[in-house]
């Protein structure tokens, strides 16, 4: 189990918060493997670089000993997580809702190790609870407190409807930590009510209760919303290496360090070198193709990896991306630049309307990779180059 002190720094890597941190303590200086519980919906086949956070903290209880639970919610997806919705979710039925858990086990042995995690199904102990006991549960909560809840105090503030099975989910979730008496529980910072419901309810069932752990969520490749399916700016594990490849390589370079941090298995002694390195004026692009290329090995192969590499090389001298260019420095503000005026102000089109005909023409490309969203909006610090057809370039810096 090695010792309690550098177990903790591992654990700490990454985390947002720790609930409660001595009791953490306490626990790993017993020696003893606790039961770490993790739960996730199937409410979609494919999981995305956003799920992969908390996985990728699963992955280090498991190096330091403990055993890891993998929870697939096929009660709980039936119901419909309302965290953060603003309206209620549309219930799946059990065979799309088994169909999706299917994948997720294909999915997460990409990053745990089968031998070491056990997968359990919270149908298990919900369908024998029954009515009775579902009416029991129930009554550990009351509507105001339910209420306390800030998606559900926005909604009923507004007037958006609330169903009550809705109300349902928190306390099944935390009744699965009671179920598994699960020594640590893992979530997003959007799931703490959920996550000290189980603490509650173990309290009173007289268990010890649960050491809640919350990772941050990971923000898509817009830098500004979380990693979203809905929203179109994710990194799907499933994607094809070359589409990976891509997508790492159009974050920006801020957000590329947040990736290392979150996604990335190697050393933060190693992060903080390359840190250094690109402070000192090595490329940010050679530390995302890096950092591209250990995520395709990850899903894919070194094979595939290098492949992709090859296949952007390959694109990004065909787009033949000249030395010397104007360098073009912008203000960002508060609701963002939109592309169109960026490409007017850096010289690349005469007007507004004129870039967004190019955009719409495929005749706009940002560092070698064609845009698409003639709506596109900047809001992060960042650097990058603009291309309109063979012969116009700016390098855009926004501060």
């Amino acid at each position: 189990m090695g010792d309690w002190q550098s177990a903790l720094a591992e654990i700490q890597r990454g985390t947002d918060e720790i609930l409660l941190q001595d009791e953490l303590i306490a626990k790993l200086k017993e020696g003893k493997p606790l039961k770490i519980k993790a739960g996730f919906d199937p409410t979609a086949p494919d999981l995305h670089l956003g799920h992969t956070v908390l996985i990728n903290k699963l992955r280090t209880f498991q190096q330091l000993g403990h055993e890891v639970i993998f929870l697939i919610g096929d009660f709980t997806g039936m119901i419909g997580d309302p965290t953060g919705k603003n309206v209620t979710r549309k219930p799946l039925s059990k065979e799309d809702v088994l169909a999706n858990a299917e994948t997720y086990k294909e999915q997460v042995f990409k990053i745990l190790d089968p031998a070491l995690t056990t997968i359990r199904f919270n149908s298990e102990w919900m369908e024998q609870l029954g009515s009775a006991g579902m009416i029991k549960l129930a009554a550990n909560l009351t509507v105001a407190r339910m209420l306390e809840r800030d998606d559900f105090k926005k909604r009923y503030a507004s007037g958006q409807p609330i169903a009550i099975h809705e109300f349902l989910y928190p306390l099944v979730q935390g009744w699965d930590s009671v179920a598994l008496q699960a020594d640590v529980e893992l979530g997003g910072t959007d799931q703490r009510f959920n996550l000290l419901m189980g603490r509650e309810l173990q309290k009173s069932e007289g268990q010890r209760q649960q050491t809640v752990l919350m990772m941050p969520l990971l923000e898509g490749l817009d830098g500004v919303q979380k990693m979203s399916k809905s929203l179109g700016n994710y990194i799907g594990i499933t994607d094809a290496p070359n589409d990976m490849f891509g997508k790492v390589m159009s974050i920006s370079d801020e957000l590329m360090w947040r990736y290392y941090d979150l996604l990335s298995f190697k050393s933060k002694t190693v992060i903080t070198e390359l840190r250094e390195k690109v402070a000192a004026g090595a490329n940010p692009r050679d530390i995302k193709i890096a950092l591209a290329m250990e995520l395709i090995e990850r899903f894919h192969s070194a094979a595939d990896a290098e492949a992709a590499h090859q296949d952007f090389i390959q694109r990004f001298q065909k787009n033949a991306i000249p030395d010397e260019m104007p360098t073009i420095e912008l203000t960002l503000v508060a609701e963002g630049l939109a592309i169109a005026n960026v490409m007017k102000d850096a010289d690349l089109v005469a007007s507004t309307s004129e870039a967004i005909r190019m955009i719409k023409q495929g005749a706009v490309k940002q560092d070698g990779e064609k845009v698409d969203d003639p709506k596109r909006l900047y809001d992060q610090k960042q650097e990058f180059v603009l291309q309109v057809g063979k012969r116009r370039f700016a390098r855009i810096v926004l501060s």
